[in-house]
């Protein structure tokens, strides 16, 4: 692992907790933060060891969104030319979507774990994560509206899928904010926990347990779930046998049978 200058990441077991680590800033997403999120998540991807992933920020706040100076520096890029400032504009935008793909392609489930504010970008982060978890004093916007812009990372594409169309339509169309148990309400998140110590505690535990599990099962759930986003229910059965004529051929699936019949924990190999 490398020293990052927007995160801190640690292995516990097969864990891997990533933090954003800005607190004094609130986490904005700075320029590091963005290239440095696809080095870690690629990371991930590659090691065997780690099995699941929670993300989190450090302080008081999960994250308020992109830093204004780093949108404010690429204005600072702008020429006369309307169709080439668009050709840059483009780019970035681009570039900023594949920070957030790295983590929803990741093969290991990445849980989300957040407190205080989480808004704008941030709301484009967790919504490429597989779960979410939140403390009570959690406070969600999709704010971009507020600033004159339609939200551009992942939040309008992926959070239908999550809550539906007509509430993503109306957080929006409005950018209002709503606090932890409404998230809860309407599949945001998964659970509330009651302060950012147990939130924490909780998701770490939910990580682990996934982490125990066959990683060959837990890559092929993850998968086949990711695959259904757009594909029709026979693509998806059709995909799961494929995949399945050859991970049933693990190991894992003689492990775990032998486990469960002799009443003990399986041990999986990395």
């Amino acid at each position: 692992m490398s020293e990052y200058q927007a995160f801190v990441v640690e292995l516990s077991g097969n864990v891997a907790h990533v933090q954003i680590n800005r607190p004094e800033k609130i986490n904005a997403m700075n320029a590091a933060f963005w290239t440095e999120i696809i080095d870690i998540f690629q990371w991930i991807d590659e090691t065997d060891a780690v099995r699941a992933v929670v993300l989190s920020g450090a302080g008081k706040h999960f994250s308020s969104g992109i830093d204004l100076m780093m949108l404010a520096s690429i204005a600072n890029d702008f020429g006369k030319d309307v169709g080439r400032n668009a050709r840059l504009l483009r780019r970035k935008i681009l570039e900023l979507q594949a920070s957030f793909n790295a983590v929803d392609t990741c093969r290991k489930p990445v849980l989300a774990a957040i407190q205080g504010y989480c808004i704008g970008g941030a709301i484009d982060l967790i919504s490429a994560c597989d779960m979410r978890y939140a403390a009570e004093d959690a406070q969600f916007s999709i704010k971009e509206i507020d600033i004159g812009m339609a939200a551009d990372v992942g939040t309008l594409q992926r959070l239908p899928r999550i809550i539906g169309d007509g509430m993503l339509r109306e957080l929006a169309y409005t950018g209002r904010q709503f606090g932890a148990e409404e998230a809860r309400s309407i599949g945001l998140v998964n659970r509330v926990f009651a302060d950012q110590q147990s939130l924490l505690a909780g998701v770490m535990d939910l990580a682990q347990q996934i982490a125990a599990k066959s990683p060959i099962a837990v890559t092929g759930t993850k998968a086949m779930i990711s695959y259904m986003r757009d594909h029709t229910v026979n693509d998806g059965l059709e995909y799961v046998a494929t995949w399945n004529s050859a991970m049933l051929q693990s190991n894992d699936l003689r492990v775990a049978i032998a486990a469960h019949m002799s009443k003990q924990k399986p041990e999986f190999v990395d």
